[in-house]
């Protein structure tokens, strides 16, 4: 049966998962959430992807889109009303390298920060300060007078603000009273907004294969 909505396989707190919905969102594209419970895949997604892991893309052709960055260009094809994609090659260029090191380094760097326990070869501390030193003071320094990254919304925003916001959790008060002010304010001005809220971080029922 074809469905009359893009299918997105996803969960709530997945970074990845989370940008995807953030990039769909921006390009006012309406979907159909499943959202996936990762200890209990559905067949229906692994059938179309079984590489198992969220977010995964099934439009309406059929045609399957299994990566959260690609599913983010995307959506940004059908529709970019802010026009976050006009960028000079040369700033095009630093942000591929600034995603790619997100969800390179920082992804690799922020497991072991937030699960230190199961990679005690460092102190969770020691994993916080690489971070620091790789991330977090080169991001203050960008934001210092701009509210986004690069100047103006672009894909290196909602690409890396979910791994930023889980890094914040971790341990908040450590984050929120840390000198990363600028970095906070960038942070807030997302997470804030009432749509982050109530759109993009919806609380949804697992999908049942018997829901649809």
């Amino acid at each position: 049966m074809t469905n009359s909505l893009p299918i997105l396989y996803s969960f709530r707190r997945c970074p990845y998962a989370m940008r995807a919905r953030m990039a769909l969102h921006y390009s006012d594209i309406a979907y159909d959430l499943r959202e996936v419970d990762l200890k209990n895949k559905p067949q229906a997604m692994l059938d179309i992807s079984p590489k198992g892991t969220v977010p995964v893309l099934q439009l309406t052709s059929g045609e399957i889109i299994e990566e959260s960055l690609e599913i983010m260009h995307y959506a940004i094809a059908q529709n970019d009303p802010e026009s976050i994609c006009a960028v000079s090659k040369e700033t095009d260029l630093e942000i591929q390298v600034l995603i790619q090191k997100n969800d390179i380094e920082f992804a690799k760097l922020l497991r072991k920060y937030k699960y230190f326990e199961k990679h005690k070869e460092e102190t969770q501390e020691s994993y916080r300060k690489q971070i620091e030193d790789l991330f977090l003071i080169k991001y203050e320094n960008m934001l210092e007078g701009n509210d986004f990254l690069f100047g103006k919304k672009s894909l290196a925003d909602i690409a890396t603000l979910p791994f930023i916001r889980q890094f914040a959790l971790v341990d908040e008060d450590w984050f929120f009273e840390s000198r990363y002010k600028n970095l906070i304010r960038w942070l807030n001005s997302f997470i804030c907004n009432e749509n982050f809220k109530s759109v993009i971080m919806a609380k949804h029922p697992t999908w049942k294969e018997s829901s649809c």
